[in-house]
This record gives structure tokens, sequence and C-alpha cells, in this order.
């Protein structure tokens, strides 16, 4: 606050007690403005999350984290209107936070949500699947595609490497041996 007074009262000790003692509760409702202003929007809301939820209809599990419960969020608000695949892949965006390619195949009436970046299963993936069925018609089918660490991605990678990896970035599926 002495900053916005005349250049003259920096140098008045009587002037920069009062400043300061008037300065920390005008600190205090700037901080709880800028704490309200951040709850109106979805990627910032803490304590404003709940009423983002109701307003959606949203009833979070237990425990979510809150990144995933503002991924539903977002998910929810991009998922209205008429249904497209440039829509799934918005809606399957939000809760990735990563690259996504959706793709269409006619003669199956299925939709690929293909994870670009991620490795594994996003872990909010149940809800994903929860919002696409909200948003996919009922004679349309949505598919996953998930991206795995390969055994030949795997040669020459350092052991101190491998070991800090989750289970989740290595293929849940065996590769198939032929018989000779």
């Amino acid at each position: 606050m002495l900053a916005e007074l005349p250049s003259f009262y920096e140098n008045v000790l009587e002037m920069r007690v009062l400043v300061e003692a008037g300065g920390i509760p005008f600190d205090r409702l700037w901080d709880d403005a800028e704490d309200v202003f951040r709850q109106r929007f979805v990627s910032t809301a803490t304590w404003g999350l709940p009423a983002w939820e109701a307003e959606l209809g949203i009833v979070p599990p237990a425990g979510q984290p809150i990144e995933q419960r503002r991924a539903v969020v977002r998910s929810k608000m991009r998922g209205y209107g008429k249904f497209t695949g440039r829509l799934l892949k918005s809606v399957a965006e939000a809760y990735d936070n990563g690259q996504i390619e959706v793709s269409f195949d006619p003669p199956s009436s299925t939709f690929t949500v293909r994870f670009v970046s991620t490795l594994g299963a996003p872990p909010n993936i149940s809800d994903l699947q929860r919002a696409t069925e909200e948003i996919v018609p009922a004679h349309l089918l949505v598919a996953y595609a998930y991206r795995y660490l390969l055994v030949e991605q795997l040669d020459g990678m350092p052991i101190n490497d491998l070991e800090g990896r989750p289970l989740t970035d290595f293929s849940p599926v065996l590769p198939v041996l032929k018989e000779e």
C-alpha cells in the first residue's frame, strides 16, 4: 500500500506503521478474493468443486483425487450436444490430459479411443467409460486401445529405469509363443 502513496511518506515512520497495520487485512482480503476467483474455473477449483459437481449432477466416489474429479466435471461440460467423433475425443482428452486419437470403423459401428501419449490405462478409465456411455448413442460401440511398453523397447534400457516404472506400463497380455 505504501507504493500507492506519494513518495515523501516513505520516510515517515508513523505512516509506515499505519500502512503496514492496515495492509494486513487488505492482503487477507486480496488472497480471499483470488481464492474465490479460482473456484470459478474447473481447472483451479478446490473447495468450490462440489458446486460444479452438483450443478452437473455428478456424485464423486469417496476418496477420488481432485484431479480426477476435475476431469469428470470438464468431460461432463464438454459432453453436451450432437454426438461426433470430435466430441468423443474432447471428452476423452478431459480425462487423460494426453494425446488421444479417435477412429471410426463403419462396418462394426465402433469408435476406437487410442491413448497415444499415455502408457497403460489412465487411472480414471472407469470415469471415462461412464462418461462415454452417457454421450454415445446406443447403436454405436466404443473400444479403448492402450499403449504398453513392448519387450523390444526394453532392450538396452537401464535396469534403474525399468525398476522405477509401474507395472501398468507393461502389457498385461503375454505374447503367444508358437511351438515348432
